[in-house]
């Protein structure tokens, strides 16, 4: 489809809200499981997309979320150059988990995973990492992310520390037999005016979910689990999440990481 023509799409009037399609007969299960949890058409045609605002489709590539115009695959290749250790050990959240107390297995809570991106390097630094994700759509994207992850010789060994919990992180923190090393928190920030291509596809999650305003229910129940370490993913400039005041900071030029020890 021409770019004009998508443009025509997304100013008509739009019958279906959101959609599932799938274009890969193999996927077919997945993808209307996906469609009965979301209460959500399921097409197996692309003649529909036309008359849908926002869609999730599964084909041969994976499974992505579009609106049409801007569309979102989860990719870990790009990554790969950041999770060799000499690189690695420069990221501000590995210093801000990094302890000097030795472990041989280490265990991570992202509590609000995404597509797992930061996961991602804790997984690379040593930590089994489960990652919590509440929204079925953003769950299935993260899925087919780690599924293709796997079959990249370089990501394998990485992505083989990394599990989904398909739900809310307070269901997941309050059913803890035992409290983990580090809990990673990074509650969706309302978007900036300034745009950016990476920025265009946050605000293609935020049509399906709006910022965290649960801030002192997240936080509590984080500190809940008895973990020694609660990192929070802030904006560099932007306010303590639920106001409560860090134990250290460890900045960057755009994001900063909050460190509550307890």
């Amino acid at each position: 489809m021409k770019r004009s023509q998508r443009r025509q799409m997304q100013e008509a009037i739009k019958e279906i809200p959101f959609a599932v399609f799938c274009l890969d007969t193999e996927k077919n299960d997945e993808a209307s499981k996906l469609a009965e949890t979301m209460n959500a058409p399921f097409f197996t045609s692309p003649e529909s997309m036309e008359k849908t605002a926002l869609y999730v489709v599964y084909d041969q590539e994976g499974t992505c979320l579009t609106d049409g115009e801007m569309t979102l695959r989860g990719d870990y290749i790009p990554r790969i150059r950041r999770l060799k250790h000499h690189n690695l050990t420069h990221e501000a959240l590995i210093k801000a988990a990094h302890s000097k107390d030795k472990k041989e297995h280490l265990t991570a809570i992202d509590g609000t995973a995404g597509l797992g991106e930061d996961s991602l390097l804790l997984a690379a630094y040593g930590f089994s990492v489960t990652l919590c994700e509440h929204n079925p759509v953003i769950a299935a994207l993260l899925k087919d992310t780690l599924a293709r992850a796997r079959t990249i010789p370089e990501l394998e060994p990485v992505v083989s520390r990394m599990t989904v919990y398909e739900g809310s992180s307070l269901t997941c923190f309050a059913s803890l037999s035992t409290p983990p090393d580090v809990i990673l928190l990074d509650p969706m920030f309302p978007e900036r005016k300034k745009k950016s291509k990476v920025k265009e596809k946050l605000q293609l999650i935020q049509k399906l979910e709006s910022p965290c305003t649960e801030e002192n229910t997240l936080l509590e129940a984080a500190l809940a689990t008895g973990a020694p370490k609660i990192i929070i993913k802030r904006p560099a400039k932007g306010p303590w999440l639920a106001d409560r005041k860090p134990s250290y900071v460890i900045e960057g030029k755009v994001i900063r990481y909050d460190v509550i020890r307890q």
